[in-house]
């Protein structure tokens, strides 16, 4: 599908109500079907991908009605049913990792596959620790999907990750449900904690440390009735749109701000886009609250070290903010992109560069030179959902309309998207 955006005439104004947040949904449905009794979930992501992660479910045995975007489980507790055939995780890398752990104590054997583009993306990171921890697990090449996973009795590990990444993190710590005693992870850089937040509201005992964190076996998880908060990094869209266009007020309602997501309104503040917090609750132990961003006079910006960990999946769109700030923005130490649906790296430069931007691209990461004229062109998203929605809000500062090929990516996280960006442009 291609979809053509024009420049903005205008200022953006309204009200955005954001999908359940990705992250939250995925993992509040796996530990949902690991629990005993049932479990709703409200506001559950309207995205592919999540209900790529019911789907795989429903293959092992687990009830699952949805109805809107309200979702209930019927969990099975720690012991699911075989599958009668592959599990199909579609386009989602939390799906695969992460229920990995979970079926890593299973006594059977399952197969998980994907769609093309994440048949391309490397397991190795999660293979290794459940190696460690008992479970026999191969892929193709030794290391692509499709992966089969042959369970049983797991052994409690202490797991150095060599690379910041709140999926293998998950991967491990929901393997450890299975093993008698603790499971420990020590992680390079902090990453989103969504897991642990939700393993304690499940039931399990969780314990923090420096750098590490630690999950105590054979817990006996509960249903629990959940609320999914709104998704920060859908926002992230929003949130430049409404800063690259001047005299722009948006209002995000109920969004996620997690502290180890929030670094991104932390991130745009510095880069002095106009954000507020009108208010703040707790909810299933994550803080929700109403964001309002307005268009603002923007400075450029650097992301590296930790601060690109925790801001990985945002780096797209604020690609496209650093190319019309004041001083642009670098990037560096997020090699990782590489490895995302596409390699976000290469797509982000290729699709501003068609626009008429100026970008470097490095190993691990690239500089985009502020101040630059964006024109209309037809860029491509090559399937990849977070490169479709960047494009969109790059041609709201563009001088002229901007085609997106493969603009349908945009459902694996949004469904909604196109017509909420319509929405706030009057």
């Amino acid at each position: 599908m291609q979809q053509t955006v024009t420049p903005a005439m205008g200022p953006l104004e309204g009200t955005v109500r954001l999908p359940g947040d990705k992250s939250i949904s995925h993992r509040y449905a796996m530990l949902a079907a690991a629990a005993e009794g049932v479990s709703t979930i409200a506001n559950y992501s309207s995205g592919a991908d999540c209900h790529s992660t019911l789907r795989c479910l429903r293959g092992v045995g687990v009830p699952v009605t949805v109805e809107g975007r309200e979702v209930r489980i019927e969990g099975r507790g720690l012991e699911w049913t075989a599958p009668e055939e592959d599990l199909d995780a579609g386009n989602s890398g939390s799906t695969i990792r992460m229920l990995a752990g979970l079926l890593a104590g299973q006594r059977f054997t399952s197969r998980l596959v994907g769609d093309e583009s994440l048949s391309r993306r490397p397991m190795q990171r999660i293979m290794v620790p459940l190696a460690q921890m008992g479970a026999a697990i191969t892929a193709r090449d030794g290391k692509f999907p499709p992966i089969e996973i042959t369970g049983g009795e797991l052994r409690p590990v202490e797991y150095a990750m060599p690379v910041a990444s709140a999926q293998v993190k998950s991967c491990v710590l929901l393997a450890g449900l299975h093993a008698e005693g603790v499971t420990t992870v020590r992680e390079p850089a902090p990453t989103r904690d969504h897991t642990e937040v939700a393993l304690k509201e499940f039931g399990a005992e969780v314990e923090r440390g420096a750098g590490t964190v630690s999950v105590r076996g054979r817990a006996r998880l509960e249903g629990r009735e959940l609320a999914v908060p709104g998704d920060l990094s859908s926002a992230a869209f929003f949130l430049v749109a409404a800063a690259i266009v001047p005299g722009s007020s948006v209002i995000l309602h109920q969004v996620g701000l997690n502290p180890t997501r929030a670094t991104l309104i932390d991130f745009l503040l510095q880069m002095g886009v106009e954000v507020k917090i009108l208010e703040m609750a707790m909810r299933n132990g994550e803080p929700v609250g109403d964001l309002m961003v307005r268009g603002s006079a923007l400075r450029g910006g650097v992301i590296e070290g930790k601060l690109a960990a925790a801001l990985i999946d945002e780096i797209p769109v604020l690609a496209v903010l650093g190319a019309v700030s004041e001083g642009g923005l670098t990037v560096r130490d997020a090699a990782e992109l590489r490895v995302k649906e596409t390699d976000r790296i290469e797509t982000v430069a290729e699709n501003l560069r068609r626009m008429g931007a100026e970008v470097d691209t490095y190993e691990d990461g690239f500089r985009v030179e502020g101040r630059q004229a964006l024109t209309g062109a037809v860029v491509d998203s090559h399937g990849d959902h977070r490169i479709a929605m960047a494009a969109a809000v790059a041609a709201l500062r563009a001088t002229g309309p901007v085609a997106i090929e493969n603009a349908e990516a945009a459902s694996v996280s949004f469904p909604e998207f196109w017509d909420t960006l319509a929405s706030i442009r009057g």
